[in-house]
Order: C-alpha cells, then sequence, then structure tokens
C-alpha cells in the first residue's frame, strides 16, 4: 500500500502536489490543510487520515479529525499528530508530523519507530524546497520510506 504524507498544506493544493498523490492509496495530511474544500478534495483522491494543526481552527473535517489521530493500516499502527513533541512512540509502528516545514525520516533509537515530518508542498522551509513523503507498506513492514522534492516554484 502507498501512503503519501503531507503537512502543512495551508490552503493551497498546487498542480504538482496534486498530480503527485494520483495513485495513493492513503493521504496522510499531518495538519494545518486549513481548508475544507482541500480535505474533500483530498478525499477524491484516496481515502484521507488527519490530525488538526496549530492553524486549523475554524473548520470543521468531520468527527475522525482531532488533534491526535491513530488508525491501523498495512499491518502497522499509526499515529498522526502536528507536533513531533507529542507524539507517544510507545503505542505505535509509524509516527507523522509536520508544524516545522522541514523533512526529516529516523528511526528512533530506543523504540525503533518509523517518524517521518514530510516538510510542506506549500512554505518550505528548507532548500529542498516543496517536498512530501511516501511510505511503502504492507503487512506489517515497511518497504519504502522517502522524502519526495516537488519542483521549486518560479
Amino acid at each position: 500500500m502507498r501512503f503519501d504524507i503531507i503537512s502543512d498544506t495551508h490552503g493551497h493544493l498546487s498542480d504538482e502536489l496534486l498530480a503527485a498523490l494520483q495513485g495513493a492509496d492513503y493521504i496522510v495530511h499531518a495538519g494545518d490543510i486549513c481548508s475544507e474544500s482541500d480535505y474533500w478534495r483530498l478525499s477524491r483522491i484516496a481515502p484521507v487520515r488527519m490530525c488538526l494543526g496549530n492553524n486549523d481552527w475554524g473548520c470543521d473535517y468531520g468527527p475522525d479529525v482531532k488533534r491526535f489521530v491513530q488508525f491501523y493500516s498495512a499491518g502497522l499502527r499509526w499515529q498522526v499528530c502536528h507536533y513531533e513533541e507529542r507524539l507517544d512512540l510507545m503505542t505505535c509502528d509509524v509516527a507523522i508530523c509536520g508544524h516545522t516545514h522541514r523533512p526529516f525520516i529516523e528511526r528512533d533509537p530506543k523504540t525503533r519507530v518509523l517518524v517521518m515530518n514530510p516538510g510542506s508542498p506549500t512554505f518550505p522551509r528548507t532548500a529542498k524546497g516543496p517536498t512530501i513523503g511516501r511510505i511503502e507498506a504492507d503487512g506489517g513492514n515497511v518497504q519504502a520510506c522517502r522524502i519526495i522534492q516537488l519542483n521549486k516554484r518560479r
């Protein structure tokens, strides 16, 4: 299964981002989508698992979108929270965060949990430019995990 990981879109879904998401089995959004219409637009591409970010006040994305979201898929326990420091790595296999607009992938040295921040496809804060994450997993195993650099805006 292919999980495309995004965060901090802040009310803007570029054509390049939408093209990159085509074919995803799930879209995992780590908060600050800032647009109910963007949430529904992403939901037409693939099922969305999303947490609320600090800029998502005043929007109603439905009862499944909370500040802290957990779900089970591809044989893995997933956790999504906008803030890395609020993740509970003792209760998951894959942890997704956002907020910093800076991408990273790491394995927690104590728990061996895969932790990812996909950066931001809208307002990146690194020289890498706009980024998303992609995780391929099945049967309780992560087969591939990477940060995908989208073209820099001109």
